[in-house]
């Protein structure tokens, strides 16, 4: 199915699976329908199975929207529980449409009781309440962390009571945009088949000789844990930058802070260095981060806390979070707290579902799942980015029921297409976003778009302030200057220039550093004061006979 058919289906509200190989355009298609929602002010929620996988929708995981969390099953009291949170109330009552991204990787049992929790809050027995439910992902990628003893129908939510209910449309998307009709997507669709021949795997084994980027920096991709840490600590311990520990601090039931600890991605005892690369592992809306962001330590603050530089540029400080268990009554029986970081030179082919990576060098010697090899093999745009070092007979295995349920959803996709035209969709269209009290009106919805639009370029563009000062400090323009053009007062900017050199140590301040005589003082002013203590600029200040100014103290203090 072409793109432009599946996104005229979305549109017409029937409930639909979106599916097709990797690269194929899937998460384009579902921002394009956030969008045309957004834009008519239809009650969305953008969700995924994981925390990696909603950092690519700007989402959040399907687990926490809904409120089931680690839950196996919900009982009456959970559910009434449940209902007495204004947080879950105000946006599950409110939904229309529920997108739920990577659905190979959510459990059929989860996915009965997302089913479960939307009839209780629309008091509808239609399923999933009656909104319209999108799930999207491909069943040869990852599936479902299970039991050991569990098959592949105790797992997959194809299999499960809700999906047949939902009646989906299956969109199968069939045109290549990541790999193209290149060497790699040729063997992805001989994975896909469950027959690679033998010249698709000698291409596959003589990469383990391509030479890469020479930036210790590439991506590393493991299919174990063990493998992860080894080198990550191995790589860390190559800095020589300053260094810090942070441990845990544990309470409650000790049985339930083993299960926090299983299912926590911040290790028990984190060390980091000014330099490591890092990965953010839980989502903070009022700091601007998500699960799965990669980042850069830059300093440690007068906290103790790291500071850190996303890939976007931002520059935020971390603190401890919390991640809990708790009872109906919403006490706290176990607790885990942790700065929400783990080193990331490396990371597991769990951690990279969702991402396109440039170039990576990957060992799947120790595959233990089938669709791992898929998974890894997928994440890049060409053989010759690739670096294979290890491959075992598992690696490039895919589930046989997820092999069957492909042929029947390639055969159902085919239906929907020739069963819907265009026309017809595009006349469905405008009577669903009236059912979802949506707008329709071209001026308002051109106003929203517009306002949306600004909202989207002004979060991209809400970086550190201390950027917009040294934008300023680049063009050697006077302190006083920069104070007025920001708005700011001279000791605010000049303040900034400690936060600029803890986080820019790149930085070129020389234009800026007091005189030689200043400076010496405050350093021996500062020298006298008692080690380990936070630097007090008033105690400088009262040693120096208040003779030099805060601005001077402060901008000295950046050069130390």
């Amino acid at each position: 199915m072409q793109q432009d058919k599946a996104l005229a289906i979305l549109k017409s509200g029937v409930n639909v699976f979106l599916t097709g190989s990797a690269g194929t355009g899937k998460t384009y298609i579902l921002n394009q329908y956030i969008d045309y929602l957004r834009e008519r002010k239809v009650p969305v929620a953008v969700t995924a199975s994981t925390g990696i996988a909603a950092t690519h929708m700007n989402g959040m995981t399907i687990h926490s929207w809904a409120g089931i969390g680690i839950k196996e099953k919900l009982t009456s009291g959970n559910l009434i529980s449940m209902k007495s949170k204004k947080f879950l109330r105000e946006h599950l009552e409110d939904v229309e449409v529920l997108i739920i991204d990577e659905i190979s990787m959510l459990h059929k049992n989860q996915f009965n009781l997302v089913d479960k929790v939307l009839k209780y809050f629309k008091d509808s027995s239609a399923a999933f309440g009656g909104i319209q439910i999108v799930v999207c992902g491909d069943f040869f990628q990852l599936p479902p962390i299970g039991k050991r003893e569990e098959k592949g129908s105790d797992k997959f939510s194809f299999m499960s009571e809700s999906w047949v209910e939902a009646n989906l449309a299956v969109c199968y998307l069939t045109e290549q945009f990541r790999q193209g009709e290149n060497e790699l997507n040729l063997i992805l669709n001989e994975i896909r088949s469950g027959k690679i021949s033998e010249s698709s795997y000698n291409k596959l084994k003589s990469t383990s000789t391509n030479k890469l980027s020479e930036d210790v920096d590439m991506t590393k991709l493991y299919t174990h844990n063990y493998d992860v840490d080894r080198i990550n600590e191995d790589r860390l311990a190559t800095i020589t930058g300053e260094s810090a520990s942070f441990n845990a601090k544990l309470k409650g039931n000790k049985k339930l802070i083993e299960t926090l600890k299983n299912s926590v991605l911040a290790k028990e005892q984190i060390d980091l260095k000014v330099g490591a690369k890092v990965m953010l592992v839980k989502n903070n809306n009022e700091k601007g981060y998500v699960n799965g962001s990669l980042a850069k330590v830059l300093a440690f603050n007068d906290k103790g806390f790291p500071t850190i530089q996303l890939k976007s540029g931002k520059i935020i400080s971390i603190e401890q979070e919390n991640w809990s268990v708790q009872d109906d009554n919403l006490k706290v029986l176990a607790s885990f707290n942790q700065i929400p970081l783990r080193l990331a030179w490396a990371i597991t082919v769990h951690k990279c579902q969702g991402m396109t990576l440039e170039e990576a060098e990957i060992d799947l010697s120790k595959t233990f799942e089938k669709g791992q090899g898929y998974v890894a093999l997928s994440r890049l745009k060409k053989l010759e980015n690739l670096r294979l070092i290890g491959l075992n007979e598992m690696a490039l295995q895919v589930d046989s029921l997820c092999f069957k349920a492909d042929q029947r959803f390639q055969e159902l996709s085919k239906e929907a297409d020739e069963n819907f035209s265009l026309s017809e969709l595009e006349r469905i269209a405008p009577l669903f976003i009236k059912n979802c009290g949506g707008i329709l009106n071209p001026k308002e919805i051109k106003k929203n778009k517009n306002r949306l639009k600004e909202k989207r370029s002004e979060k991209s563009k809400k970086q550190s302030t201390y950027f917009y000062t040294l934008e300023n400090i680049k063009l050697k323009k006077s302190i006083k200057e920069i104070a007025e053009i920001r708005g700011l007062s001279v000791a605010t900017i000049a303040g900034h220039f400690i936060k600029i050199r803890n986080e820019f140590p790149d930085a070129d301040l020389s234009f800026y550093k007091p005189s030689d005589a200043i400076f010496m003082k405050i350093k021996k002013e500062l020298d006298r004061q008692e080690k380990g203590l936070p630097i007090s600029l008033k105690n400088i200040y009262e040693g120096l006979n208040k003779k030099v100014s805060y601005v001077d103290i402060k901008l000295a203090i950046a050069f130390l």
